[in-house]
């Protein structure tokens, strides 16, 4: 819905919620701003009073489906008056039970960013206000568990604000393997948290497909852009299991590496094995699937690739990519 719409359902709710009698169309429209600038003396809009009467009973029908109850008046006069009255108009008394309230005092401690934590704050105060129980421990029977969505990347909110109004949009992104950023032009879908890190998943105009960007990857600022999505937005966004097939959490083959003493605990988390070397080396051998090259050469000078020798040779040429850029 365009914002100036909204505005203008919004204001002539407020109007037939706010008075006492009912109101005619002659009224109304000399009292919303909206109608007054598009209708009223000097718009300069021809054939106004149809006009008007047109774009008020869609108004009028739009609040309807969105669940007003305007009740239609006849006055002394014979013209047709309008309001909303409160108590037709009111919602029922919010019911919880302990383990839906300890849920969404739950949802609202999760948030911890400024942006975010102010809105689920005041929610949580306006449930209470309405009957939420102040004495419901918000974390349920894990007391001692405070979760968190850690939000650390600048382009999380421009992000999150493309996704939720489907505009398109610019950002620099450089790959595992690159040394540069490019540019890249995309039409986001969603974006997830997985294992701590944030990810976008969207179309890449550029590329014509489907791709799965790392929020700490993206590097200057997000740039809107106007204009339409080109490619059909899928009913379900699986960037979890893209992720993680790219990381190699899909495994339907075994790797066998040598790492340093002291680093790489992700892959220390994954292995099946782990053997000491001697002289601050381990050999581990790890389950992975799509993408295990490119989550190796993130551990640079610490890992180094056994077997097999497809794997130990995608990880070389990333790295010579990245020495030669």
């Amino acid at each position: 819905m365009a914002i100036a719409k909204a505005e203008r359902l919004m204001n002539l709710a407020l109007c037939l919620l706010g008075t006492r009698r009912p109101l005619s169309k002659r009224e109304l429209r000399d009292s919303i701003e909206a109608y007054v600038e598009a209708f009223g003396p000097g718009s300069g809009t021809t054939g106004s009073d149809d006009s008007f009467n047109r774009m008020f009973e869609r108004d009028k029908d739009d609040l309807r489906e969105l669940g007003l109850v305007i009740e239609t008046v006849e006055g002394l006069d014979g013209e047709i008056g309008y309001m909303a009255r409160r108590d037709s108009n009111r919602l029922p008394p919010i019911t919880l039970d302990a383990e839906e309230a300890a849920a969404l005092g739950l949802a609202a401690k999760v948030w911890q960013q400024a942006r975010l934590a102010g809105a689920a704050s005041g929610a949580l105060q306006k449930l209470r206000a309405a009957g939420l129980p102040e004495d419901v421990d918000p974390y349920g029977s894990h007391g001692a568990l405070e979760p968190r969505i850690p939000v650390h990347e600048a382009a999380f909110e421009p992000l999150m604000l493309a996704c939720r109004d489907r505009r398109p949009v610019v950002f620099d992104y450089r790959k595992a393997t690159a040394a540069h950023p490019e540019q890249r032009h995309v039409e986001p879908w969603a974006l997830e948290c997985w294992r701590g890190h944030w990810y976008l998943a969207g179309w890449d105009r550029d590329r014509g497909a489907e791709r799965v960007f790392r929020l700490s990857r993206i590097t200057g600022k997000v740039r809107s852009r106007g204009g339409r999505y080109t490619a059909e937005v899928p009913d379900v966004v699986t960037v979890r299991e893209t992720v993680a097939s790219w990381a190699g959490e899909v495994a339907d083959r075994s790797a066998r590496i040598r790492l340093r003493a002291g680093a790489g605990y992700p892959l220390r988390a994954k292995a099946t094995s782990v053997r000491e070397l001697g002289d601050g080396w381990d050999e581990l051998e790890i389950p992975y699937g799509h993408g295990l090259d490119a989550w190796l050469v993130e551990f640079g000078p610490d890992v180094v690739v056994l077997e097999p020798a497809e794997l130990r040779a995608d990880v070389v040429d990333r790295l010579r990519a990245v020495a030669k850029g």
